[in-house]
């Protein structure tokens, strides 16, 4: 099988492919590998790769009751684990470190007939909606090498938009699988909290915040992939009932209703939002509402700001958590020389915290899912940019040296103070994704998709939201998106 063929193909399709014997598993990981010798040495997407243990596991897939039998597949190097490989989380204190076994969503993963080739580039501990850690250096933007593909899901984005695989492992705690998807052109759903497998050994991430799923090319992938990873799980602190139906079929047969529908194009904690932003939305709400829809522009009821620091001060405390683990196995303290300046000044926030205000701020949580019920109970979705500006340049988010020293000086201030200096430190990043967090603190299903491309040439991505354990709409209204002059096609470049 040649490279171009491959690419062509979504994961459905290659997965049809080794069933219909018109292609073999071993065939499809050389066509990978190939793509990932090409196109990486520029994007820095994959981090890591098994290529013996790849091609092993490839001539053992039985093709008759897997749905994916035989598909490639990357993972993010933080939380996909697959035992005896590296995990690094982009960080260099784990850059040694070997998983013991594969995680439950890797190991339903393997079940499902994918063959993991290897790990994607993140940033440090997933913290930055960029993909540039100083342990593996910058992911790169296919669509322009001078961008970044958005993070913390950066490197899953640039080896799907570039062609390596169809699809590839991602996690979302702010908008890590969104904002991502809307810089590099894919779909990206965040599920439900609680939709998809977590653990062994913990049964939340980030309190709940964070999901493990994907980034796909096709509204069908990550459809059909949904079926396979809903889960129930009895060490899972969430649950969720499960979708009784199947969401690769149903997908295709809700079309007909009419959906009300809110919008707003206001950043929800007073940034600027660009022209480009504002337009995608207008234009596919335009659409929408010339496909008979009920369409009305609506603020959002949860104090933006409110939402941004509680976010922040989880933040905190998940870092502070991880330092403890971290020190305990180390016999040592955790020095601002070990890790990035952005998880220090959390950290060294995070031990100032007290329980009761870590309580407080997850009751907050709570309260925004409350106020986020009124636009439920009149509305089926909730339309926003996914991001507020097409993708920033490489380097551009990153700290320089007067600002590391200035942020070095976290140490020494009062409780609030540092509180203070993390949102300042988080501001020009926040300007670019403000959206996304609200529907992880909520543990609503949003997704973005890819329906505007820029004078420049960039892909901007919407985000539409809905209610839990309504995924099965959403899926459904990209159907219909991506069947629509609206989409914007991901090709091999």
């Amino acid at each position: 099988m040649t490279v171009f063929p491959y690419t062509s193909y979504d994961a459905v399709g290659l997965a049809q492919l080794v069933r219909n014997k018109e292609i073999s598993p071993i065939e499809l990981v050389h066509a990978a590998m190939e793509q990932i010798n090409q196109h990486n040495p520029e994007l820095n997407a994959v981090v890591h790769t098994r290529y013996e243990a790849t091609i092993h596991e490839a001539g053992q897939v039985s093709i008759s009751d897997q749905p994916f039998a035989g598909v490639p597949i990357l993972l993010k190097d933080i939380s996909q684990a697959i035992g005896g490989e590296p995990l690094t989380s982009g960080s260099r204190l784990f850059r040694h470190y070997k998983a013991h076994s594969d995680s439950h969503f890797v190991a339903k993963l393997r079940k499902a007939g994918f063959i993991p080739l290897g790990h994607t580039n993140t940033p440090e501990f997933g913290l930055k909606n960029i993909t540039e850690p100083q342990l593996n250096g910058p992911t790169r933007n296919p669509w322009n090498p001078l961008h970044s593909p958005g993070g913390s899901s950066g490197g899953s984005a640039a080896a799907v938009a570039s062609g390596m695989v169809p699809i590839a492992g991602a996690s979302d705690g702010g908008g890590s699988i969104r904002i991502p998807a809307s810089f590099s052109g894919l779909f990206g759903l965040k599920p439900t909290r609680g939709r998809t497998p977590v653990g062994p050994g913990f049964g939340r991430q980030w309190q709940g915040a964070s999901i493990d799923f994907a980034l796909s090319k096709t509204v069908r992938d990550s459809a059909a992939l949904l079926d396979v990873l809903q889960v129930l799980q009895n060490e899972a602190a969430f649950q969720v009932p499960l979708y009784p139906g199947k969401y690769l079929e149903d997908m295709y047969r809700n079309e007909d209703g009419t959906y009300r529908i809110a919008y707003t194009t206001d950043s929800p904690v007073g940034t600027e939002v660009s022209v480009e932003a504002k337009q995608a939305v207008l234009r596919l709400v335009n659409f929408l509402e010339a496909e008979g829809h009920f369409i009305e522009e609506k603020l959002s009821p949860v104090n933006g700001v409110q939402l941004m620091e509680n976010y922040c001060i989880m933040n905190c405390g998940e870092m502070a958590a991880m330092a403890l683990n971290i020190e305990r196995s180390l016999g040592r303290a955790i020095t601002s020389e070990d890790i990035e300046i952005e998880g220090w000044v959390l950290l060294e926030a995070g031990r100032k915290l007290s329980a009761a205000e870590y309580a407080l701020s997850l009751a907050d949580w709570d309260a925004a899912a409350a106020q986020m019920s009124t636009i439920w109970d009149r509305y089926d979705f909730y339309i926003t940019p996914a991001t507020a500006f097409p993708a920033p340049r490489v380097g551009e988010l990153t700290p320089g040296p007067e600002q590391i020293q200035h942020l070095l000086t976290v140490s020494g201030l009062s409780k609030e103070k540092q509180q203070e200096l993390i949102y300042d430190m988080f501001e020009p990043s926040l300007t670019y994704t403000p959206f996304t967090q609200l529907a992880n603190l909520t543990g609503t299903p949003a997704m973005s998709v890819p329906v505007f491309l820029t004078e420049t040439g960039l892909p901007l991505g919407v985000q539409i939201m809905s209610s839990k354990g309504r995924e099965h709409d959403l899926f459904s209204l990209a159907h219909l998106l991506e069947n629509s002059s609206l989409w914007v096609r991901t090709s091999a470049f």
